[in-house]
């Protein structure tokens, strides 16, 4: 459990076959309703991978708990080594090959930040290559639900090029506990993206969440000068 309601799950492909995928996609898992009706839910990739999966190579994606939910129920009863049926990768919420910016916004929330994850190979080749910027706002309600904080602080202490703040909106972590950090903020990741300057010479950005902070933060950005390509969104909605 990565949060009192986020789950974090490994997968292998059954039939020992490789997976090509680009860092920011995501799957479809495939089930049906009590009463047969098929169904599916999407959830972003976040395996850390600098290359396609090889055979063995593991599926991971972080899902919510939804009370009552039909796909809760299925990932709640699986055991290990029990199997899902799945398609994909689909989708285009990448980083692009021709992208000549200096700086990235990331901006998400809850399992959001799941592609971001996937990303973290990718950013530290551009840093390096490139010597881009990154900066990921990074929005939760308390800091027991900052989906992977650790390891995002932990790059971010690795690479000078990369910024992590994290924005709770109802709790701030303990003084002098792991989590406190000057650049942690205390209210919602839209209220703080103003604070970075975006800039339609040097900034991509990418929004992924809730559907609320994603349109609210698209007009911020247009409103800063970005133009639409640059503003790249993929919302989260959690489904019964």
């Amino acid at each position: 459990m990565l949060a009192p309601s986020v789950a974090h799950l490994a997968f292998v492909r059954g039939d020992g076959q490789p997976m090509d995928f680009i860092p920011g996609q995501f799957i479809q898992v495939h089930f049906q309703y009590a009463d047969g009706t098929p169904t599916k839910r999407s959830y972003s990739l976040a395996t850390i991978h600098d290359h396609a999966l090889g055979p063995g190579d593991a599926v991971e994606i972080a899902v919510s708990y939804v009370p009552g939910g039909a796909a809760t129920a299925l990932f709640e009863g699986l055991e290990d080594g029990g199997a899902v049926q799945a398609s994909g990768p689909f989708g285009r919420f990448c980083l692009m090959p021709q992208d000549a910016n200096r700086r990235y916004l990331l901006i998400g929330t809850g399992t959001g930040v799941t592609p971001y994850r996937a990303m973290l190979p990718l950013l530290e080749k551009a840093i390096a290559e490139r010597g881009i910027e990154v900066v990921l706002l990074f929005g939760a309600r308390t800091p027991e639900e900052l989906l992977y904080g650790d390891e995002f602080r932990a790059f971010a202490d690795a690479h000078p090029g990369f910024r992590f703040v994290p924005c709770f909106s109802r709790e701030l972590p303990a003084p002098g506990s792991p989590q406190a950090h000057a650049d942690v903020r205390h209210g919602y990741v839209q209220q703080f993206l103003d604070e970075f300057a975006p800039n339609a010479e040097t900034d991509i950005a990418y929004l992924c969440g809730n559907p609320n902070m994603v349109d609210a933060c698209f007009e911020q950005l247009k409103a800063a000068g970005l133009p639409i390509p640059q503003i790249r969104r993929e919302k989260y909605v959690s489904s019964k």
